[in-house]
């Protein structure tokens, strides 16, 4: 196994261990949904479609880009792509930075990904650093093989710093983003953070990119990889970083805090704000649509069901499907549009 590789196989590793977890930070308890014990519809009445680029899905869900330019990758991603296929859920795959600097790399098959799922909504994965230097043809190259329904770039500056092997150079992304946007409109772009979240500065930032489908917050409150990286440097012997990364252990803003911001930033745009980040349940889910997700990720719980088999990802998928239609119910929504457009307006939700 060559060093890219390794390292993609050790974020694996590193990222379903409890040690990399900010659940501490997560504060759902800020938030709660009001009771209604009149719903007045029945529970058969709860719908939870959803619509993605004029596709009708069956849940507002989807699963977090986590991995891919290592073999292992291939299973994971196929076993997550036929249940979000089968139950109506976006999958996101992991970076393809491997697949763009090797243009011939066959390393992750996304060949047989599209094949035995067609009717997959799949979103493709490129880091900033790696987009700020690759031309827009190369982009829409490296999407031919997949064939993405959107093309998520991620940012993850904390990461990059603290990784031995990091690329922490972000100077001209905004820039980068709005050209990309004009000679590429054909390509829904998807901005999306990598555990640390968004504060509204940075938001203000984003928001003079155009055309934005969707900004998935992805905040503090699960899989840290400012701590991953810190683990990963002290195996690697290097002090500095290993030292470093424990003083940025809960860096971060909250999911909860994102997705306000976000909302605050994109309210009165076409672009959709996507809440990830320490999720765990529907009733998460429920609370982060009530304060203006249109959709809500999960990753961490997501690979460990995965990992555990067919039938456990799917018994774990319907799960937190029926979390959040009986979260719905019982304030007295039917669809998750009505709860993420009314909640507020009828003090559904409340926000400490």
């Amino acid at each position: 196994m060559n060093e890219f590789e390794s390292r993609k196989a050790s974020h694996i590793e590193w990222a379903l261990s409890p040690a990399s977890q900010t659940s501490h930070a997560a504060e759902w308890a800020r938030v709660r949904l009001s009771h209604c014990a009149v719903p007045e519809l029945d529970f058969s009445d709860v719908n939870l479609t959803s619509t993605f680029l004029k596709k009708k899905l069956s849940t507002p869900f989807f699963v977090s880009g986590m991995t891919a330019g290592h073999t292992g990758a291939n299973e994971i991603n196929l076993r997550l792509a036929a249940a979000c296929a089968k139950r109506g859920w976006i999958l996101g795959v992991g970076s393809q930075r491997r697949e763009l600097e090797q243009a011939n790399d066959q390393t992750d098959v996304w060949e047989n990904l599209r094949k035995q799922n067609p009717k997959l909504s799949v979103i493709g994965n490129l880091g900033a650093s790696q987009f700020i230097d690759a031309s827009p043809v190369r982009i829409r190259e490296l999407m031919k093989r997949l064939a993405p329904d959107a093309l998520a770039i991620h940012l993850n500056p904390l990461q990059e710093a603290l990784q031995p092997e990091g690329t922490p150079q972000f100077e001209g992304l905004i820039k980068k983003l709005i050209a990309f946007r004009k000679l590429a409109p054909q390509v829904p772009l998807l901005i999306k953070e990598t555990g640390s979240g968004f504060s509204s500065n940075a938001l203000k930032k984003l928001a003079r990119v155009p055309g934005l489908l969707a900004l998935d917050t992805s905040g503090l409150g699960g899989t840290h990889w400012g701590r991953i990286e810190g683990f990963r440097a002290q195996e690697k012997g290097d002090a500095i970083r290993a030292v470093a990364a424990q003083a940025f252990a809960d860096w971060g803003v909250s999911t909860i805090d994102s997705v306000v911001n976000a909302r605050t930033a994109f309210g009165t745009k076409k672009t959709e704000i996507w809440g990830s980040g320490g999720v765990r349940n529907g009733v998460d889910a429920a609370k982060l649509i009530a304060l203006g997700a249109h959709r809500v990720g999960f990753a961490r719980g997501a690979l460990e069901a995965a990992q555990a088999g067919k039938e456990n990802l799917e018994l774990w998928m319907e799960t937190r499907e029926y979390e959040l239609r009986t979260a719905l119910f019982c304030t007295g929504y039917s669809t998750p549009m009505e709860l993420r457009l009314q909640a507020l307006k009828k003090r559904d939700v409340t926000y400490i």
